[in-house]
C-alpha cells in the first residue's frame, strides 16, 4: 500500500551559489554528517549536496508535512547500502510522522531514486506499507 509519493527537481547552480554565499553554515544546516563526509569525497560537491537537498524535499513531500510539524532537514538522511543503493533514514519528527502514517499490523517501506545531469539533480520517495511478516 502505497502511503506517499514525493519528487523534488533541484538546480544545481543554485546550491551552487548558496555554498559560495553561505558554505559550511548551509550545508550545516541541511546535510547529516554522514552526506557531508560523502559529499566531500566526490569531485563533484555541489552535486551531491544538491541530490540531497532533493532527496530530504522529495521525502518531506512523501512525508505529506514538508518541513513543518516537526520534521526539520537533519531528520532526514541519506546513506548508501553495501551495494551504493541509496536509503533513507529517519529520526525525529521525521520518523515520528512515518510512524503515524503506517497502519497496525504494517511496517514502513521507503525507496528513493536519486539522478543528477548537469544542471539538474532529481529525487524521487515512495513510502509504502507492508504487512508485518514481508519483506
Amino acid at each position: 500500500m502505497i502511503l506517499g509519493v514525493g519528487i523534488d527537481l533541484c538546480d544545481i547552480r543554485r546550491i551552487e551559489k548558496t555554498l559560495e554565499r553561505f558554505g559550511d553554515r548551509f550545508v550545516a544546516r541541511v546535510c547529516t554528517d554522514v552526506e557531508r563526509s560523502k559529499a566531500a569525497k566526490r569531485p563533484h560537491y555541489a552535486n551531491e549536496v544538491a541530490k540531497f537537498y532533493a532527496a530530504k524535499e522529495a521525502c518531506a513531500k512523501a512525508l505529506g508535512t514538508g518541513f513543518r510539524g516537526g520534521v526539520f532537514w537533519s531528520d532526514i538522511g541519506v546513506v548508501s547500502h553495501e551495494s551504493g543503493k541509496p536509503l533513507l533514514v529517519l529520526t525525529g519528527g521525521a520518523l515520528d510522522r512515518l510512524k503515524s502514517l503506517t497502519p497496525k499490523g504494517m511496517h514502513p517501506q521507503l525507496d528513493i531514486s536519486l539522478t543528477d545531469e548537469f544542471p539538474l539533480a532529481q529525487a524521487m520517495v515512495v513510502i509504502s506499507a507492508i504487512p508485518d511478516g514481508q519483506k
